[in-house]
């Protein structure tokens, strides 16, 4: 697994009262499909989506996420590398919660949570290419380049 942080997703009640929060704080909105509000980062992307959506997307009742749910994902180039990391992760003492698949947006993903319980999404999006040569990642695909 190579050391980045690709988006961060935050699980909350309001996502238009989250997302005025966050503009609040200077953070400007990326383009994006509905049901979710994202930001770009220096190096990651900061989203925002439904906490009852979330623990429906995963597979998990939403007890099970808190608060505030969130997951750390981890991006990648293509479907086969997201099932490598997957069973990488598994070896490794993860808890596979929801199996590589196709997904809503159009992209391919799965969840694992670490032995801490922490959840992590490994995603393939083909809307937001990984800029060659370090493999930042971008919403969108934005200054891949």
């Amino acid at each position: 697994m190579q050391p980045r942080i690709s988006l961060i997703t935050l699980g909350v009640r309001d996502i238009a009262r989250a997302a005025a929060f966050y503009e609040s704080l200077g953070l400007v909105r990326a383009d994006g499909p509905d049901g979710v509000v994202a930001f770009d980062l220096l190096g990651q992307t900061l989203g925002l989506f439904d906490l009852e959506k979330l623990a429906e997307d995963i597979g998990v009742p939403i007890e099970t996420l808190g608060v505030g749910g969130a997951t750390l994902a981890h991006n990648l180039g293509s479907r086969a590398e997201v099932e490598a990391l997957m069973l990488l992760a598994e070896t490794a003492g993860a808890r596979i919660l929801k199996a590589p698949q196709e997904v809503f947006w159009g992209g391919y993903h799965c969840y694992f949570s670490d032995p801490d319980g922490h959840v992590w999404e490994i995603a393939h999006n083909p809307f937001s290419p990984l800029r060659q040569g370090d493999g930042a990642f971008r919403w969108q695909g934005y200054g891949a380049d």
